[in-house]
């Protein structure tokens, strides 16, 4: 990979809270809209959930790599990210985030090291440094009752 890459994401309002939202790398917009607290739409993405998934997806993303560079097997991670929004004086702002990784673990004897990949990857996502202000991290590990084993290029259920 190069030293640096562009990123580039396009967004406008449609009409009244709502807007689109589209990048060159996607084929589908995303419709947008103000939080419901400030006259918008039930039924679509906010800017501040859309931050959350940016967190939540980076910090998926930068495990798999971790666990992959660390020939480490999982079988399953769930993360939830969660954002407290309080006005401030100079506004409304983000005064916590919350990150919880769940990971599932085939065996109970990797639990130490699944924390530490977890850590590792905290470290290593590039939204989450890109935050200035305090996070919370509370990851999690879940040793699975399946005898299977797991393979580490599984990809992750996702749940809604």
């Amino acid at each position: 990979m190069d030293k640096a890459y562009n990123c580039r994401v396009v967004a406008w309002w449609t009409a009244g809270r709502t807007g689109l939202a589209k990048c060159e790398s996607a084929p589908n917009t995303i419709h947008f809209t103000a939080p419901p607290q400030f006259g918008g739409l039930e039924g679509r993405w906010t800017p501040e959930e859309l931050l959350l998934a940016a967190l939540a997806s980076c910090f998926t993303t930068t495990f798999k790599v971790v666990a992959e560079s660390s020939n480490f097997e999982y079988t399953d991670l769930e993360v939830a990210t969660e954002g407290l929004v309080s006005k401030t004086e100079s506004g409304y702002g983000f005064s916590e985030i919350v990150l919880r990784p769940t990971l599932t673990i085939p065996g109970e004897e990797k639990k130490e090291r699944a924390l530490d990949l977890l850590q590792k990857a905290r470290n290593l996502c590039l939204v989450l440094r890109t935050f200035k202000i305090a996070e919370k991290f509370e990851p999690q590990v879940v040793v699975s009752q399946l005898s299977r084993p797991a393979l580490a290029t599984s990809m992750p259920v996702h749940r809604l």
